[in-house]
This record gives C-alpha cells, sequence and structure tokens, in this order.
C-alpha cells in the first residue's frame, strides 16, 4: 500500500466550494486507487490577529482543523501571511507550522511520499518537510504557481524546490518548457494531463439549455476568476461587435467592479451578465448551453474548463497560451486569437456563423480522464518511493 500525503494549498472548503475543484477531484481519483492510502493537507494562509477576524477571513478562520471531506481524512492547519511582503515569508511560516502537524500525523499513518500539488508555497514546503521526515516530494505545476511565484520575490524559492524535488509534474507540454526555462531539470518533469468526467460534462440540446438560461440567440459563455489574467475584458469588448449574442461569465473576484463599469460604459448590460460564482456542479449545463467558450487569459497551464467545454461539443476560442495548441489540435476544436477584442470577436463569430458538430468537438476531450490521470498520478508517486528505498540500501 502507498501511503500518500498530499499538501496542496489550493483545496476547496466550505466557505470555497469551487477552489481548487480540479486538485480535489485529482485527489479523490488517487485516493480511489486500490493501492493507496491518502491523507490530505490543505494549508489555509490567514493575516496576523486580529485582521483575521475581518471580511473573507473571518469565515477561513472558523474552518474545522480537521474534517472528512468527501471521503478523505483532511487537516485544514492554519499559518500566518503577511501582506506586502511578496510571499517571501510564505514557505518559512508553513513549514514551521506543518512540522508539528506531520509529526503527529505520522504516528498513525506513517505516509511514504508527499505530493505537494501547488508548486508555492507548497512546493519549496514541500521539500523542507520531506528532508525533515526524510521522504521523497513530487511537486506538480499548474500554471500561475510558475508564472507569477516564479518570478519576482519568490522565484529563487521555487526554482530551489524545483532542483530539490525528487520529482516534478507538468500539466503541459508547454508548462514543463516554462519550468525548464527557469531551469529546473527536463528529465525530472513528467507531463500529467487533466481528466475530464465525460458523465458529467456532455452535450445538451442547446436551444433547450438556452431557454434554461433565459438566452435567446447566439450564447457566449467565460468561466474563471474575475482576475487581471483571465482577460475577461477582452471578452466583454469583443461582444460590442457581435449585435444579438449574448455572453455569460462565470466567476467572482475583485475585477468584478472594473468589468461591471466596462459592461455599463459600452452599453451592454442587456448582453453580458456577470453571474458570480456558480457551483461547480451546474458548470456543465452552462457550457453545454453555449455556442462558444471563449477565454482570453494571459497565461495558463492547460484550463480544466478548455476540456470541460469539448466535453460539452462546446468549441473554444482561447489565445496561443500555456497547452493552448495541444488541446486545440483539429480545427473542430476552435480557434486560437489575438488577445485584442478584434480578433476575439472575428473567431466568435466565426464559430457562431459556422458551427461544429457537438460530437466531433467532443471527441477533442477523449484524450483526458481521471482514471488515466490517477494510474499516471501512482505510477509517479510508486517510482518515486521505490527509487528512493533503493537509494537507501
Amino acid at each position: 500500500m502507498l501511503r500518500v500525503l498530499t499538501l496542496s494549498s489550493l483545496f476547496p472548503d466550505a466557505t470555497r466550494p469551487n477552489f481548487g475543484v480540479f486538485v480535489e477531484r485529482q485527489t479523490i481519483g488517487l485516493a480511489a486507487h486500490r493501492g493507496v492510502d491518502l491523507r490530505v493537507v490543505a494549508p489555509v494562509g490567514l493575516p496576523p490577529w486580529p485582521l483575521r477576524r475581518f471580511g473573507h477571513y473571518a469565515a477561513l478562520a472558523q474552518l474545522p482543523a480537521r474534517e472528512d471531506w468527501k471521503g478523505m481524512d483532511t487537516w485544514r492547519p492554519r499559518f500566518v501571511t503577511l501582506a506586502a511582503t511578496g510571499g517571501r515569508y510564505h514557505v518559512g511560516a508553513l513549514v514551521r507550522r506543518l512540522i508539528p502537524l506531520l509529526t503527529a500525523i505520522r504516528q498513525d499513518f506513517a505516509f511514504d511520499v508527499i505530493d505537494a500539488e501547488f508548486f508555492f508555497p507548497d512546493g519549496p514546503a514541500a521539500v523542507a518537510l520531506g528532508r525533515h521526515f526524510n521522504v521523497p516530494v513530487s511537486i506538480k505545476a499548474r500554471g500561475a504557481d510558475i508564472h507569477h511565484w516564479g518570478s519576482g520575490p519568490t522565484a529563487g524559492q521555487v526554482r530551489a524546490a524545483g532542483r530539490a524535488a525528487d520529482g516534478l509534474l507538468a500539466v503541459s507540454d508547454a508548462m514543463r518548457a516554462d519550468m525548464v526555462a527557469i531551469g529546473m531539470a527536463p528529465d525530472k518533469i513528467k507531463v500529467h494531463r487533466t481528466g475530464v468526467d465525460t458523465t458529467r460534462f456532455v452535450p445538451v440540446d442547446r436551444p433547450l439549455g438556452k431557454r434554461a438560461l433565459g438566452v435567446l440567440g447566439p450564447l457566449v459563455v467565460s468561466v474563471g476568476g474575475l482576475i487581471a489574467r483571465k482577460g475577461h475584458d477582452i471578452v466583454i469588448e469583443a461582444m460590442a461587435a457581435l449585435p444579438g449574442a449574448t455572453l455569460l461569465i462565470a466567476g467572482e473576484g475583485r475585477e468584478r467592479p472594473r468589468l461591471a463599469a466596462k459592461i455599463a460604459k459600452l452599453g451592454l448590460a442587456d448582453r453580458v451578465r456577470l453571474l458570480g460564482a456558480v457551483p461547480h456542479a451546474d458548470i456543465p449545463a452552462l457550457i453545454a448551453a453555449a455556442d462558444v467558450m471563449a477565454l482570453a487569459s494571459s497565461s495558463e497551464g492547460l484550463a480544466n474548463v478548455w476540456v470541460e467545454a469539448l466535453a460539452c461539443g462546446t468549441p473554444l476560442v482561447i489565445p496561443g497560451v500555456g497547452g493552448a495548441t495541444e488541446v486545440l489540435t483539429d480545427p473542430c476544436y476552435g480557434r486560437l486569437a489575438a488577445r485584442t477584442p478584434d480578433a476575439f470577436a472575428e473567431a466568435i463569430n466565426e464559430l457562431i456563423a459556422h458551427p461544429r458538430p457537438q460530437a466531433a468537438v467532443r471527441r477533442g476531450a477523449e484524450r483526458f480522464s481521471w482514471e488515466a490521470n490517477a494510474t499516471a498520478l501512482y505510477d509517479h508517486l510508486r517510482g518515486l518511493v521505490d527509487r528512493s528505498a533503493t537509494a537507501d540500501q
């Protein structure tokens, strides 16, 4: 039995059910493997007291320290984060918090490997913990954890963790190349693609799906946090050149006031709606009803929503970032577009005017499955443990 400690600061909780759902789904798949015994440690970063008593931090501070989360024994230790420090102290605070916790966990669960599911601060912390407990460490890179944390004041910590980890995973070939570009060894990095639940993300009767959403005419959807990196403003501006089409944006974040102001300024309030945080269970129906899924991200690893859209038979309009060309391997699956409103409007209009058959688009998701994802992750972690045991002999 392979005993896995999954470490991820990107993991859902009762206050943030959509936060890191792809990490949750992957972990559920690994935990279901017949050769795995797994525990989850999902750290929660909070500012010092009394700031943690206010705003959204108050709800996070009230989360249980330990709970059964969808069948997985899950700890939620708090660690201190300091504003305006660029994250440079996150790793030290996390390690100090986790050494006593993991010491206690090991009394009943002598984990064989630490599986860090986000590169920062989880990755550098996992390396320190692996050395402390003498177990191998794997770190997975997903996108912003390399593109954001891999530069600036935390860049050195990210690069050092990449060099020191026993194994590395990347969500796409493009993500792997980005890791190599900042000094990580290519022979240590395996591409580990996401999965998609093809029993939930399925094509539907589009006219019926649109009516359920109160939409007539062409429908464009965009799914992603309301942050600058996702480029929602580009898609909103593109809608000015697509009269008669509706845009529904699912997601929440600090950009909401700016995006709402742009919608009003462009006179698009009757055709562009900010839906807020949509429960993940409701996302399939939203995407499947759309003629196009458009997301103008400035960077990605390989966005889960790209694959989910294909599984729904909904073609994509996305920029050529991250693993985009690894997903759009057939013109039927959608269009690559420059990150400008005009380019997005042109690509969206082409897909609306010349709709792709839903069944043909869905074939683009056949390469991605959670079963293959779990098997590949098990094989990777098992290999790290076996090599570590051989080295110790």
